[in-house]
């Protein structure tokens, strides 16, 4: 397990890992921005505070909207020392002097409370993340794929465990990306806080992909491959994330999304099987029967063979970013007869400055998010507003709204 190392204490008075996250909850509650500068003075001479900056600084960007109730710090504590203990199973790195030549990337951590299907705080996340935005093409990485299942592949299955009664089952990989092998030598610094004492000037030679690497979603889709061939199953030809294996009457499908895995079959026994096979190959989180998938709540009645997706906790999300949670809800998407053009354009300056400063293309996108719930009610709308996120007016802004 990989442990803080003692220049991560403060010289001269001891500070543990709970004194420093209260000193992080204690900032962030006050909301006084402020206080920065005296963290930053006292880190000087105590690099227990420069860690409290650092954490502070990478959170506060993110998170400062939210509430820190009192209590919640030690669940981010358990967040940062589950990570660091998975990098050291993993054997994520090797500590080595560097290269001549060699460039290392740099790494950081991000936090994020992660939500469940009725928009409450199922986790907190801490994640120790390289800075790939650094990675040079064809010197550190040659290809980069991202293992998301198409929506529609998602729906036929779902149509069909509904048709046929089938189980439909979920299950979380943890740390996913960790089980990917590097082929390329890459460097990267020592975390912050983590540094190896009488070993600061080395350098850490990943072993494996880590969060942030440009090629950590191909190198882990390419081990979760190998993987699953092993126990017999096919992959599909036209959604590369779709898993299928037959055995007599029984039949078997893996939906891959990231991190996430959807079992769908008629076979209780070889789910069972499956999915107890797999955990021997991955650090694995059993969800059970599948209820909230990808940022879709499901909703199924077996007994009258219904299913029914809805997106209703990111709905109101979106609402309450764009501040209409209280607006009235309209009973027809696209009313007849309006139509948008390029001449409802702005026209002054005024107008252009004032258009400027309107979110138009981050709705636009909002919408498109919902597209694989609300498909056929999404894409006309979509289809018309997506046209002028370049040249949008007051016309089109208040037809996004009505989306």
């Amino acid at each position: 397990m990989i442990r803080p190392s003692k220049r991560f204490l403060s010289r001269g008075t001891q500070y543990s890992w709970k004194r420093v996250f209260q000193r992080i909850a204690d900032v962030m509650r006050s909301g006084l921005r402020n206080q920065m500068k005296n963290l930053t003075m006292i880190a000087r001479h105590h690099l227990s505070l420069r860690f409290t900056l650092m954490v502070f600084q990478s959170s506060v960007g993110q998170l400062e909207n939210l509430e820190y109730p009192r209590g919640t710090d030690s669940k981010w504590l358990e967040a940062i020392k589950s990570e660091m203990d998975s990098m050291g199973s993993n054997q994520v790195w090797t500590l080595v002097d560097p290269s001549k030549g060699a460039r290392p990337i740099g790494c950081k951590w991000v936090y994020k409370r992660k939500l469940g299907a009725d928009g409450e705080i199922s986790a907190f996340k801490a994640r120790f993340v390289a800075k790939g935005y650094t990675q040079r093409p064809g010197v550190d990485f040659e290809e980069t794929y991202s293992p998301v299942a198409m929506a529609k592949s998602i729906r036929i299955l779902l149509a069909i465990a509904k048709w046929y009664d089938y189980e439909i089952w979920q299950i979380d990989v943890k740390t996913a990306f960790l089980n990917g092998f590097i082929k390329k030598e890459i460097f990267m610094d020592q975390p912050e806080g983590f540094t190896a004492v009488g070993e600061e000037q080395k350098v850490c030679r990943l072993q494996r992909s880590i969060y942030g690497l440009k090629q950590a979603f191909r190198s882990w889709k390419t081990r979760f491959d190998e993987v699953i061939r092993g126990y017999d199953f096919i992959k599909n030809d036209y959604d590369p994330c779709i898993y299928k294996k037959i055995s007599g009457s029984s039949v078997a499908y893996l939906v891959l999304y990231v991190d996430d895995i959807l079992f769908i079959g008629n076979d209780v026994k070889m789910l069972g099987d499956i999915k107890a096979w797999l955990s021997t190959q991955f650090s694995m989180k059993d969800k059970g029967e599948a209820s909230y998938i990808f940022g879709i709540k499901i909703y199924r009645d077996r007994s009258r063979r219904m299913l029914g997706l809805t997106q209703s906790s990111y709905i109101e999300k979106v609402l309450k970013r764009f501040k209409m949670e209280h607006s009235k809800r309209g009973l027809l998407p696209m009313r007849h007869g309006i139509k948008l053009s390029k001449k409802q354009s702005p026209k002054t300056n005024e107008e252009l400055k004032r258009m400027s400063n309107i979110p138009y293309a981050s709705a636009v996108g909002s919408i498109q998010y919902a597209v694989p719930v609300y498909q056929a009610r999404c894409r006309p709308r979509l289809s018309v507003t997506s046209r002028y996120q370049a040249c949008m007016g007051e016309a089109h802004w208040a037809r996004s709204k009505h989306s």
